[in-house]
């Protein structure tokens, strides 16, 4: 046998050679035509998803704001979501079916509304019961910032394996396990109308103008009432806000409740989007991308977190026709480190936590 290292090293280098020289082309595609060609389509698809991340992301900068925690168990509060619009519509008589029920536009927009409460009072109550059970102790014996953390992933996790396995047990197999559910239609895509040869359906319009009105509504609560006065107050200063007489637990529960709330909405939206996508795991991803949102608007700004969700949800999109379906996830964290290397307090950094940085 003839052994030649310098061989099999002009060999390795040529190979390495040949791999860098086609990683650009072979490894990414540029499809630079498909992503001019779709790209008001594409950005309308964007802006759809994007809402329902800026719902979510809202819950994770309402907690951060006010406590400055990184609720990754928030991911599990609007899966969950999913599962009790799912379990309202069942308990009104619906259930899987290939097909979209057709009852009209009056009798559908009634079940939706009934799915929505579903959807908010599960994700909303658990939220709630989350705070007062692994959070609420933490507080009261003066934990530190990591062991909240470690909690919040703790506590995700939980949620999840619940779902997967003691669910089913509890509902002989109706809801929860490891397949997704089978999906309940209420809306059947249509195009309304087309903007700029991109086709508009009636299932982007009640997401985007839901989205937007329920951020609107919660941006107003926050600037305009009483009780969002008492969140912006314990966010800045805790101390002087209790000795001004605002109870801080009460903020809290309500900052989660809102938080949770606004996540069974999402829930209920992204349903409509992705009929098939309740399953155990569903909200870890999506969650993620949520946290990103925030971040990238400005984690603890309330409208940072709408930008921050539309823009990642129309960049991930642009993304993902421009170098291929495999890069979407990667486009979107990506976008997130670079506009954090330029304003590392995202784009309209933070407000309800500013004097506390």
């Amino acid at each position: 046998m003839n052994f030649s290292p310098s061989l099999d090293v002009a060999h390795a280098s040529s190979a390495v050679a040949d791999l860098a020289g086609a990683a650009p082309t072979a490894l990414i595609d540029f499809n630079v035509d498909g992503l001019l060609s779709s790209f008001w389509a594409l950005t309308v698809s964007g802006l759809t998803y994007g809402a329902i991340y800026a719902l979510v992301a809202v819950g994770y900068t309402l907690v951060y704001g006010v406590l400055r925690l990184i609720n990754f168990a928030h991911s599990e509060v609007f899966m969950v979501g999913m599962l009790g619009q799912y379990a309202m519509l069942m308990l009104l008589g619906f259930g899987p079916s290939g097909n979209a029920y057709d009852m009209g536009i009056a009798m559908t927009v009634v079940y939706l509304g009934l799915a929505l409460v579903g959807g908010m009072a599960v994700s909303g109550g658990v939220a709630v019961g989350l705070e007062r059970v692994a959070y609420r102790p933490l507080r009261k014996r003066g934990a530190t910032p990591l062991v909240f953390l470690i909690t919040a992933i703790g506590a995700s996790f939980v949620i999840q394996e619940f779902v997967h396995f003691v669910l089913p047990k509890l509902t002989g197999g109706t809801l929860g396990g490891v397949n997704a559910q089978q999906p309940i239609r209420l809306v059947t895509p249509e195009t309304q109308f087309s903007f700029l040869g991109a086709d508009v359906t009636n299932v982007t319009i009640i997401i985007i103008s839901a989205a937007l009105i329920l951020a609107l509504c919660a941006d107003l609560f926050i600037n305009r009432t009483k009780f969002g006065r008492g969140i912006r107050a314990v966010a800045q200063d805790p101390v002087t806000a209790t000795l001004m007489g605002v109870s801080r637990e009460r903020v809290i529960m309500l900052t989660f409740l809102i938080g949770g709330i606004l996540a069974g909405a999402a829930a209920l939206l992204y349903t409509l989007r992705v009929p098939n996508g309740i399953i155990y795991s569903g909200g870890f991803i999506l969650g993620i991308k949520a946290f990103c949102a925030a971040v990238l608007g400005g984690i603890g700004n309330l409208r940072g977190a709408l930008l921050g969700g539309l823009l990642l949800g129309v960049m991930e999109l642009y993304g993902q026709t421009l170098f291929g379906t495999e890069w979407r996830d990667v486009v979107a964290f990506v976008l997130l480190i670079l506009v954090l290397m330029i304003r590392p307090t995202g784009i309209l950094g933070e407000k309800m936590g500013r004097a506390r940085a």
